[in-house]
């Protein structure tokens, strides 16, 4: 399992400005911190702390993402000055309450933590404040003052998985196997690495290996559920979730594993069945939240938008009631993606951005990327529906949001709407420079190839229509774009 992928695929896009400027940081000799052997060590006056703290930690390699927020809270319980314990329910917990709350408390105990902790905390609270040059600079000065630090190796490289940074987690995840070959967590990252690249074999072997050492975990088990979904052995995949289901019945992931599964498949109904169970057993609020959503978009599936919007509704209803207003902003974002009329499509998106506006307790980082995508989609919509002032607006706000963040859902949003905007302006080429950044998506995947076709580029619209058809991911895209492109001839040129 990996944490679900709520935004847009962007797989390919690497972090590349970041990077550039952890390397310049790096090649600073005045700059660079002093590397310490050993492990990172943890601040705290009760030993009882520390062991929660530890085995919140090896809860959350195992991704029991539940579980390590349990073991983190009662740590703080016992130290209520432990800064790294704080830090890591802000980074982890769903609750934008909590979060905030935490991440003050983390703050707020800077001064009594070591320097590597220091840059653990700033890491994670400027990624969530939404400067990321701090954040990403801050991780990769823990990573040098602790470059034996298989944990550290393993906890950024997962982060940057998040962030849709494929190529440089792989690069963690291989440092910490050459340090550890049979560390369980980096094997299971960097088979979805792999997986995520479509190179299944090698996945494939990462996740038999992962397997063998935690024989008595659902985790293996639910990773080689999804990879084998990813890749479209559906039945294999309802296999595994199965399996990770009859060593832990409580394990959520494969329960709604399994209904993604048939849902991918086409058995709505049975995906129905599956999500009411998923939605009895969720952890959390939140959870519970994406469940619904999930199983609203198996009416989608169907080209049932009524009783989608029905199911969505209720979502958006429940999660303004909770305070989830993300969530809130999720489900009437995703319903502006199946809407027919743009003018309806337009009217979630308003109500998409309205919810995000009602607390303050959203991230700056959460805001930011949901922001995009309301104004990727409102960019779209407006121009299909030929308003364009409103699509030009919104693709100007889009591009200062972009220029203004390193963040990498935010610049796929913008390259995905950019490249829409010139693709109905028929300028072929300057649109395939910008759909090209945002290659996973499946709206953009459609109208690259048909770019590709416009600039007589036969090879690669042959390739990007495979990659279309192969897409096997439970998201709202590829509900509306994908088994739509399966019924489609194959395009001749």
């Amino acid at each position: 399992m990996r944490r679900p992928v709520l935004f847009v695929l962007v797989i390919g896009l690497a972090l590349r400005v970041s990077a550039r400027a952890a390397d310049q940081s790096a090649n600073d000799k005045s700059a660079k911190p002093k590397a310490v052997s050993g492990s990172m060590p943890i601040t705290t006056s009760s030993v009882k702390a520390r062991e929660l703290y530890k085995k919140g930690m090896q809860d959350y390699e195992n991704l029991y993402l539940e579980r390590c927020n349990e073991d983190w809270r009662a740590a703080v319980k016992e130290d209520p000055n432990m800064a790294v314990a704080w830090a890591w329910v802000a980074f982890n917990s769903r609750n934008p309450s909590e979060v905030n709350a935490a991440r003050n408390q983390a703050r707020a105990h800077l001064s009594k933590v070591t320097p590597g902790e220091k840059l653990m905390i700033e890491w994670i609270a400027n990624v969530q404040a939404g400067d990321y040059l701090a954040g990403i600079s801050a991780m990769n000065d823990m990573l040098a003052m602790f470059p034996r630090d298989k944990h550290l190796l393993y906890l950024a490289g997962n982060w940057l998985m998040l962030e849709n940074g494929n190529e440089q987690a792989q690069k963690m995840f291989q440092r910490a196997l050459a340090l550890d070959k049979n560390f369980p967590a980096a094997l299971n990252d960097l088979a979805y690495v792999y997986a995520r690249k479509r190179e299944f074999s090698k996945a494939f072997a990462a996740m038999d290996r992962y397997t063998v050492l935690l024989p008595k975990e659902p985790n293996p088990n639910d990773s080689y559920g999804e990879l084998l979904r990813m890749a479209g052995h559906f039945d294999g995949a309802l296999e595994h979730y199965r399996a990770a289901l009859k060593i832990d019945p409580t394990f959520a992931s494969s329960q709604v594993g399994l209904a993604d599964t048939y849902a991918l498949m086409g058995n709505q109904a049975q995906a129905r069945v599956e999500y009411d169970k998923a939605i009895a057993q969720a952890h959390n609020d939140a959870d519970r939240i994406d469940y619904m959503m999930q199983r609203a978009t198996t009416w989608v599936r169907e080209a049932n938008p009524g009783e989608a919007d029905k199911a969505f509704d209720e979502a958006a209803q429940k999660a303004h009631e909770l305070g989830l207003d993300l969530q809130e902003a999720w489900a009437h974002q995703r319903m502006a993606a199946y809407q027919t009329d743009d003018a309806v499509a337009l009217k979630h998106l308003e109500a998409a951005e309205d919810a995000l506006g009602h607390r303050q307790e959203i991230s700056p980082l959460d805001r930011d990327e949901e922001l995009s995508r309301i104004l990727r989609y409102r960019t779209v919509r407006a121009s299909h529906a030929g308003n364009q002032e409103v699509a030009h607006k919104a693709l100007q706000a889009l591009e200062a949001l972009a220029n203004g963040s390193r963040n990498l859902v935010i610049q796929s949003s913008y390259h995905g709407a950019a490249g829409a905007m010139l693709a109905s302006q028929e300028k072929w080429q300057d649109a395939i420079a910008h759909l090209e950044e945002d290659r996973d998506d499946p709206f953009s995947m459609q109208l690259l190839s048909r770019a590709y076709y416009e600039a007589g580029a036969s090879d690669k619209m042959h390739e990007v229509e495979a990659r279309l058809r192969g897409t096997n991911v439970p998201t709202i895209e590829q509900a509306v774009v994908v088994p739509a492109a399966r019924m489609q001839k194959p395009t001749t040129m």
